[in-house]
């Protein structure tokens, strides 16, 4: 690529990265990885940025939207292995304002105030070493948070991250032994003294739920189009995020009924067909049916068809018996 080339994909990389930092976060991983190559930009470069110009003019004017909370500080953290050129990893997070998460509870979800979107400096020797290397980059970032909230008259309680990894959840919680750890980047065991300290919690949830997923790695246009409303204020945008069921839930069945997580994709299920209205609004005690409208209908369909079957069946029973009367 010439000189002027290689101009031209600084000049748009520059020119759109702050708008994705604060407002349009579904353009930060295509920024990335332009990025990553525009100091020896090739032709497949152009290709990237012409196509990240083409999504930008197909989607223009992106709004988030903020909502009244309890201003507790909400992060979510994963890591994509290997993703990055160089063998390197890549780093994900999502911070937002709601309420202090409960288990088993719907995630109450809010217009995100930071986002982590970057390439590991050190290349991980294992996928649980990236996710400790992304929730390191996570937690330094939610220290500041924290400070600034505290400032403005939000005191913070234990700020809780979700995590992906049980490996990596397992170390910052001394709940395994670390004796194959000792490999790993040293300054990483930074978060044991903070979890010790009481200013953070570390628990695991499974990923389909994570938030971080999406910056973190490529996803394909089926992915990006699911998942857009939960990042970006839509007529269809949910004010909760149900939670998905761990992995010894589904143990010894082939599915879940009724779930509106769709097998290893992110984040539930959002029917088309529907506006953004108090009845999507998912209360604690109610069932999973309840919750999610579409469910409710799922159910009501396979109600009738089972009605349906035994009126057939007693209509069959009804012909055998004349038939052998005659």
């Amino acid at each position: 690529m010439d000189k002027k080339g290689k101009k031209y994909i600084q000049q748009v990389v520059g020119s759109f990265l702050y708008y994705a930092r604060a407002i349009d976060m579904t353009i930060l991983m295509s920024l990335s990885a332009i990025a990553a190559e525009q100091a020896n930009p090739t032709e497949s470069t152009m290709k990237q940025v012409k196509h990240l110009l083409d999504y930008m003019h197909t989607n223009p004017n992106a709004i988030i939207r903020f909502q009244a909370s309890d201003m507790i500080l909400n992060i979510h953290s994963d890591a994509s292995y290997l993703t990055a050129t160089k063998g390197r990893s890549r780093a994900g997070g999502y911070f937002f304002l709601g309420s202090l998460p409960k288990e088993g509870n719907p995630i109450k979800l809010n217009g995100n105030i930071a986002i982590t979107c970057a390439i590991l400096k050190l290349v991980a020797a294992s996928a649980a070493e990236a996710e400790l290397g992304a929730l390191f980059l996570n937690t330094q970032e939610a220290k500041v948070i924290r400070i600034i909230l505290h400032e403005l008259g939000h005191p913070q309680p234990p700020t809780l991250i979700h995590i992906d990894n049980t490996t990596a959840v397992g170390i910052v919680n001394s709940t395994i032994k670390r004796q194959r750890s000792r490999s790993m980047e040293m300054r990483y065991f930074w978060l044991l003294d903070q979890q010790f300290q009481k200013y953070f919690k570390f628990f695991y949830q499974p990923g389909q739920e994570n938030l971080a997923d999406y910056p973190s790695k490529h996803h394909s246009a089926a992915i990006h189009q699911h998942v857009r409303p939960y990042y970006l204020h839509m007529s269809n945008s949910p004010q909760y995020l149900i939670r998905a069921a761990k992995p010894s839930a589904r143990r010894g069945c082939v599915q879940t009924l009724a779930d509106p997580y769709h097998k290893k994709v992110p984040l539930p299920r959002i029917p088309n067909n529907r506006a953004q209205d108090s009845d999507f609004t998912p209360m604690s005690g109610e069932p999973l049916s309840v919750r999610h409208p579409r469910l409710n209908r799922t159910a009501q369909r396979t109600s009738r068809l089972a009605r349906r079957h035994t009126q057939l069946s007693q209509l069959l029973d009804t012909h055998t018996n004349l038939m052998r009367l005659q």
